[in-house]
């Protein structure tokens, strides 16, 4: 089950450890709960990341220092230093997304 943030502070520690990928999302977001059957899967395959789930409208704040607009989107961190993005307005596929995760 992915990790859920839970704060600002847990976002720069999170960010800071390793291996980190935050998948941005919201409720009411069709696009976002169409990836949620395949995203255990998709963690299963990649188990040196830590994916974390941050609710787009909670955190505002995040989305809108790390230019997030559209949702679902993902931030890949490695010791502090942003490895990648997947972000787009765009409809994410199960391969699209393990495909971006792969080279992180």
């Amino acid at each position: 089950m992915m990790e859920t943030l839970q704060s600002v502070a847990h976002f720069e520690q999170l960010k800071n450890e390793g291996k980190v990928i935050f998948v941005f999302s919201a409720n009411w977001c069709p696009d976002c709960r169409f990836i949620d059957p395949f995203m255990p899967e998709v963690e299963e395959k990649f188990k040196e990341i830590t994916f974390v789930y941050v609710d787009r409208d909670q955190f505002i704040d995040i989305c809108v220092e790390n230019d997030i607009f559209g949702i679902p989107s993902f931030l890949a961190f490695n010791k502090g230093t942003e490895t990648g993005r997947f972000v787009s307005k765009d409809r994410k596929t199960q391969q699209e997304i393990e495909n971006f995760v792969a080279q992180q």
